[in-house]
């Protein structure tokens, strides 16, 4: 069936104006079933449903499997205990050396400037991550300057969250000027789902902010199925290559989303259309809440084999996971990490 029609607004309107009652979401869908209703009702007491509307009109209407729907609708099975799904996964609360700052890799800084995003992915791994006790104030950006000072050897810093793009562009503009003051940054790292879910946040302002900073600016957008990328978004993901800010992707594999070869190989073709490259393809995450997206690791394997035999090497993203403590991603295909 065909999806409801939306409204094209300004991406400022749009954050205000985002879906977050379950029972809201499955009406304009056409959903009607009772234990889908109950479920999410139950599931989003515990982490809030958050989609936008023009994400919402990209899902098939009367399809409670649809793929970017799985994405968002909160499920009970997310309240069952599993003794490997754990809160912090990734070993972030000691990687938190600052009021916004997570510092994993040698030559990486990562900061959290927000705890807001446009959409609650339900297999977030900071779904759990506390926020307001790490959000910097403008007082701290002393306190980060003399950081990066000390570790001469960091050159990239990484914008994450939260979603930077929810940010102002004032706001980004305060924070770009005050990275472009260290002459050791040569790099900023975006990574943002916003320009999927919202691409009319990719403004002229925001576009201008980007492309005259001295920087090289890298957006790492997040792309998990095709039908995410309609045709405004994969133009305006490609005017901002053509501006010379580089433009990746990254996914995570999630079983009932994107979890077959011929799927993985028709979001790389997108994206290519969109002159974005695809970069990474995460194994899940094992956060607490998002266990019924996981995957054996015969599965795995057995799916990103066919990637590699159907498409070019250079449309294939890397497979790979973040294990706690490690100083890289983990590369995962031809080991034996699982």
């Amino acid at each position: 069936m065909t999806n409801f029609i939306y409204q094209e607004q300004k991406w400022q309107s749009q954050m205000s104006d985002l879906i977050t009652s379950p029972t809201e979401l499955l009406e304009l869908l056409n959903l009607s079933e009772q234990d889908l209703l109950s479920g999410a009702l139950l599931a989003s007491e515990q982490f809030k449903l958050r989609v936008p509307r023009a994400f919402v009109s990209k899902m098939q209407i009367g399809n409670p499997l649809d793929p970017l729907l799985l994405q968002v609708l909160p499920h009970h099975l997310e309240l069952e205990e599993h003794i490997e799904f754990i809160t912090d996964p990734l070993g972030e609360e000691q990687a938190n050396q600052l009021p916004g700052v997570l510092h994993k890799y040698q030559s990486r800084f990562l900061l959290t400037l927000t705890g807001a995003c446009a959409i609650h992915c339900r297999y977030c791994f900071r779904r759990h991550f506390p926020y307001q006790e790490n959000l910097p104030k403008n007082d701290d950006w002393l306190n980060i300057r003399d950081y990066l000072l000390s570790k001469p050897h960091i050159n990239e810093v990484i914008l994450s969250g939260g979603d930077p793009l929810t940010l102002s562009n004032r706001k980004l503009a305060l924070w770009l000027e005050r990275l472009e003051s260290l002459n050791q940054i040569q790099i900023l790292r975006i990574h943002s789902r916003v320009p999927v879910t919202i691409s009319e946040r990719l403004d002229e302002a925001l576009v201008s902010l980007l492309k005259n900073s001295r920087l090289r600016i890298i957006l790492v957008v997040h792309s998990n199925h095709p039908a995410e990328l309609d045709d405004l978004t994969c133009r305006r993901l490609a005017n901002l290559v053509q501006q010379d800010i580089l433009v990746l992707n990254q996914s995570v594999l999630l079983k009932g989303v994107n979890d077959s070869a011929e799927i993985l190989a028709e979001l790389s073709h997108r994206l290519f259309q969109a002159r974005v490259m695809p970069y990474y393809l995460h194994v899940l995450d094992k956060v607490k809440g998002a266990q019924h997206f996981d995957l054996e690791a015969n599965k795995i394997d057995q799916i990103y084999t066919e990637v590699l035999a159907t498409l070019p090497g250079y449309l294939v993203p890397k497979l790979v996971r973040e294990i706690a403590g490690e100083q890289n991603k983990t590369p995962l295909y031809g080991v034996t990490i699982f």
